[in-house]
């Protein structure tokens, strides 16, 4: 892994997507599975060395919002909107390797992939910016936070833990390690992807189900992010960075990650977190708090599940708007 201070192009000690075949450089037109239509503006910015395309709507203070696995931009469509009628500039990216960004051959592992993000902001002509991370965004989100504090205004996260918490919950937990179990098993070659992409990726679907609360997401939505992970090469490089995440657990490379996340988070920082999780424990997540060294509010959803953004989007809006408003977030 490159140290976090390293130029733009950092590589990571991953398995090389062209490893699943050739990398793709994807460029959806409108109204393809990754460019959907909506009151948002679809472009492509460049920044550490790639090309990230964005959903963007509204005026105001930036609010960067970050998807998690197994999704794209479209998760915060409901979001989106919400924070530009609350005065907000609402940008939600594709990370590095899904949706319409670039499939780059390395560059999946945590430190690079914040550097992805803190680079968009820099593209975006914005001083700073509110994060807003779920599951796989959110790890980056904290990671972001301690790496470039001066481009971090605010930190919100949702459904994950901080890496430092992930990380010992997954390895001393066995509740945690039994719900992550997919985790483990993306450490198989060949044989994740292939069943991502299988009959249509259904397994998408499936995992999108089975981790949601009673409030399931509809046939229409599944559908939208079953095409999106059929994207050539997405499967391979959605995989990476939890490839990364074990792997690098006993090298040098995740040894220094994980010594560079003792530093605190000295940013406002929202957690939201749904009490029906079942891939991430309440009690798993809830320990971050020791890793934030500012103001901190702990919200629990109750009777939400793994996507509360999705499962009961007013809610989370609501929450997530008014904490941005305050302007004294106390703990």
């Amino acid at each position: 892994m490159t140290a976090p201070d390293s130029e733009p192009g950092a590589t990571s000690g991953t398995t090389p997507a062209s490893s699943s075949g050739p990398v793709h450089r994807a460029t959806p037109a409108p109204g393809s599975a990754v460019r959907l239509d909506g009151p948002w503006t679809h472009r492509d910015v460049a920044a550490n060395g790639a090309r990230f395309h964005i959903a963007e709507m509204g005026d105001g203070p930036l609010v960067l919002l970050l998807h998690g696995f197994p999704q794209f931009w479209w998760t915060w469509r409901h979001q989106l909107p919400a924070l530009a009628e609350a005065g907000y500039r609402a940008v939600a990216m594709d990370l590095r390797g899904v949706g319409g960004s670039d499939r780059t051959p390395r560059g999946y592992d945590p430190a690079n992939l914040a550097l992805d993000i803190t680079g968009v902001v820099r593209s975006l002509g914005e001083p700073d910016a509110a994060l807003v991370g779920h599951d796989l965004g959110g790890y980056l989100a904290w990671t972001a936070a301690v790496m470039r504090p001066k481009l971090v205004r605010r930190l919100a996260v949702s459904s994950m833990p901080h890496p430092r918490r992930w990380r010992s919950a997954m390895l001393s937990d066995f509740a945690q390690s039994r719900a992550g179990s997919y985790i483990w098993g993306f450490q198989r070659p060949w044989l994740p992807e292939r069943q991502l992409l299988a009959d249509d990726a259904a397994l998408v679907g499936r995992l999108i189900q089975e981790w949601s609360g009673p409030r399931l997401p509809d046939d229409e939505a599944i559908g939208v992010y079953r095409r999106a992970m059929a994207i050539p090469s997405t499967a391979h490089c959605s995989i990476e960075p939890y490839r990364w995440m074990v792997r690098s657990m006993a090298r040098p490379d995740g040894i220094q990650f994980n010594r560079r996340m003792k530093r605190p988070v000295r940013v406002p920082t929202l957690q939201l977190h749904g009490s029906l999780d079942p891939a991430m424990r309440t009690r798993s997540t809830a320990g971050s708090a020791a890793y934030v060294e500012a103001p901190y509010r702990w919200r629990l959803f109750d009777g939400l599940g793994h996507f509360p953004h999705e499962e009961d989007p007013v809610a989370f809006s609501s929450e997530l708007i008014n904490w941005l408003k305050d302007p004294e977030p106390d703990r």
